[in-house]
């Protein structure tokens, strides 16, 4: 059995948890589902009625980080207060997670996204604090939706 890392992100979907993994996997290199457990038989406990087939344990890995999730049940939503960092080498490596990860125009701000499980994401260069160490700088990045290395580069 591999052991699991100390402390990992877990990730509680509506009834989406297996779509979201296949996805995510899809789009971060060196990344797979390590396993998934379904919901045991439903007359076990009352909390599993209509839970038949859904994830009750997911571990995923995307780019060597390790994730768990579940599917709970519309209990609870995603919001901003927590996000995950895609910390990216060029502009190229930003556009292509933006267009994967970006799926609410109206939640795109300073390089933050939110995707179509309403995840949220930072889309960001990996020399961000170089490149917003100046007032115009940080001027620039904050009319930006995504970012664009190249107008803070030359604000």
């Amino acid at each position: 059995m591999a052991e699991i890392a100390p402390i990992q992100p877990c990730l509680w979907f509506d009834d989406r948890a297996r779509e979201a993994m296949d996805y995510y996997v899809d789009v971060f290199p060196n990344s797979q589902i390590i396993r998934i457990d379904e919901y045991p038989d439903e007359s076990l406990d009352e909390h599993f009625a209509g839970m038949s087939g859904k994830v009750l344990n997911g571990q995923f890995a995307l780019n060597g980080v390790e994730f768990t999730c579940l599917d709970g049940g519309p209990l609870f939503q995603f919001n901003e207060s927590v996000s995950f960092i895609v910390s990216c080498e060029d502009q190229e490596e930003i556009d292509y997670y933006w267009s994967k990860l970006s799926h609410v125009p109206e939640s795109e701000q300073c390089g933050w996204c939110k995707d179509q499980f309403g995840v949220s994401w930072q889309v960001i260069p990996a020399r961000m604090g170089e490149l917003t160490r100046r007032p115009e700088q940080v001027q620039v990045m904050m009319r930006q939706k995504k970012i664009v290395i190249a107008e803070l580069e030359h604000a």
